[in-house]
């Protein structure tokens, strides 16, 4: 029997072995500065959990970037210092570690806190956007300590100099500090409603379905998308490319426009090696929103007329995934009198759909042992690179802000032409995954990234073995990035046999083929 935290302790917290000597110099400076006040020994430990020069397995970063920053490093012979986002990150968090150090049990208010002598070599705007990180992450750790009128006090602070349409470190703070907002509501019964965690996840299941405006200039903007959309449908003609018939099972299917990709790659196919392949077929799971999958089934059989492709389109509609059978699938192998030349070949494609199911994992285990029963040629799943799923919410807080911080920094890159669709995105889509992973708790917390190394331990189970992708993936990806002019910025980088897809050294998402023992 599965319970919802099972995968709780499924989380890496352990600082790269480049970074350990660093960490340990630092806390021995901390611990002998503060030896002598032992009321807050305890609590500075606290405050080095949420942050141990905070270093998630990031990538190289271009040399044009820096690895670390330091208050020091910021002072430039004109005295000023335009950070990045992950800069300014990094800023704060050292102030904060050292405020809090001297501080001690002392609430910080802005730009009132023992340091700010220190921030002479930054702009104003820099020392602004330090002070407010500082200030969040104290406010963090005071309702990790659960100490909710503190942390009242200093959002209060925070809420003066952060907005939904200010630079994007003040639109980063807005976000979280309405997410930690929320949380303290809810653990004071100030908001004692149920359900919030379903009703956010089924808002983003509702954007992924819709064209929308808004999510349709991100995707034409921001390179991750495309990335992840061109390489996983280059991993599935791999492997079925040669095949006469194609079975596509779509987890996730949303608008549907990586099969645009695949229908135009195999008409190209067929007709530069005069192949012929007798069907495509791609079969949707559906558990809601049936009418956005029918309208998505139309465009897609027009655009298969359009290129003179054999295609049809299933919808498998069950309730709750617990409910899905092998049989729905109306899989033609299992066909008695099926010849092997008319063998489909199928492949299942999972994107952004596993981690839903990680606060239920008896869900999850239904729907793997199901596809475990269909022996698809391969599995691509495309997730989230992010450790979103520690029970310990100081350490979640963290993680979730450097990953949101890299999503703001590529959406004012790549759509600061753009405002209107960019400001709808933070607030419409991502707003709604701060909250959770911020806000929630039990099964109400429905956002759960985990890294590769965990989907790696679970896949075992199934009796799954990694596929090398291969050059051709790499190379879709390499190529679509030469079409953006912020391209430069999307990092790709392997990770045993998984492409690992980044912004600004930053990981984000991760695309991985599958295929089962």
């Amino acid at each position: 029997m599965f319970h919802f935290d099972q995968y709780d302790d499924w989380y890496f917290d352990v600082v790269p072995l480049q970074h350990q000597s660093n960490v340990e110099e630092t806390e021995k400076k901390s611990f002998e500065i503060t030896e002598s006040k032992k009321n807050i020994g305890s609590q500075l430990s606290s405050a080095f959990k949420i942050l141990k020069d905070y270093d998630p397995t990031r990538f190289k970063r271009p040399n044009t970037e820096k690895n670390n920053i330091s208050s020091s490093e910021c002072i430039r012979a004109n005295n000023r210092c335009n950070l990045s986002i992950d800069e300014i990150l990094r800023l704060g968090a050292e102030k904060f570690i050292q405020s809090f150090t001297i501080r001690g049990d002392r609430e910080a208010y802005m730009f009132s806190h023992p340091f700010a002598t220190s921030f002479l070599g930054l702009s104003e705007d820099d020392t602004r956007n330090v002070a407010l990180v500082e200030n969040l992450l104290a406010s963090a750790e005071k309702v990790g300590q659960k100490q909710f009128d503190h942390a009242r006090r200093i959002l209060n602070e925070c809420h003066k100099f952060c907005s939904w349409n200010g630079n994007p470190i003040q639109r980063l703070v807005y976000y979280f500090s309405q997410a930690l907002h929320d949380r303290i509501d809810r653990e004071t019964g100030r908001d004692s409603s149920k359900g919030i965690g379903m009703k956010r996840l089924a808002h983003i299941e509702h954007l992924l379905m819709n064209l929308n405006p808004s999510m349709i200039a991100a995707h034409q903007n921001i390179p991750l998308s495309q990335v992840t959309q061109f390489a996983g449908v280059q991993a599935i003609i791999d492997h079925v490319a040669e095949s006469k018939k194609v079975h596509i099972i779509d987890l996730e299917i949303g608008s549907g426009m990586q099969w645009t990709i695949l229908m135009q790659a195999l008409a190209t196919h067929q007709y530069e090696s005069e192949s012929s392949i007798t069907h495509l077929k791609i079969t949707a799971l559906c558990t809601k929103l049936r009418h956005k999958i029918d309208e998505t089934r139309e465009r897609l059989m027009d655009f298969a007329e359009s290129l003179n492709l054999p295609f049809s389109f299933n919808i498998v509609m069950v309730e709750d995934v617990m409910e899905l059978k092998q049989e729905d699938f109306e899989l033609d192998n299992e066909q008695e009198d099926f010849e092997l030349d008319n063998e489909e070949s199928i492949a299942i494609f999972a994107r952004y759909i596993l981690f839903r199911m990680l606060a239920r994992p008896d869900k999850l285990d239904s729907l793997m042992r199901v596809i475990k029963g269909i022996k698809p040629r391969a599995m691509i799943i495309i997730e989230v690179e992010a450790n979103h799923n520690s029970p310990v919410f100081v350490d979640r807080f963290v993680e979730a802000l450097f990953f949101y911080g890299a999503f703001f920094d590529s959406l004012e890159d790549c759509m600061k032409n753009d405002e209107r669709s960019r400001t709808a995105t933070e607030s419409e889509h991502l707003s709604h995954g701060i909250r959770s992973i911020v806000a929630t708790e039990g099964e109400e917390r429905t956002i759960r990234h985990v890294k590769i190394d965990v989907w790696r331990a679970f896949f075992v189970r199934y009796g799954m073995e990694e596929d090398e992708l291969s050059m051709s993936s790499l190379y879709q990806a390499n190529l679509v990035l030469k079409n953006f002019a912020c391209g430069s910025c999307c990092t790709l980088e392997m990770n045993k046999k998984c492409l690992l897809i980044g912004w600004k050294g930053a990981p984000l998402n991760s695309l991985s083929a599958w295929k089962f023992s």
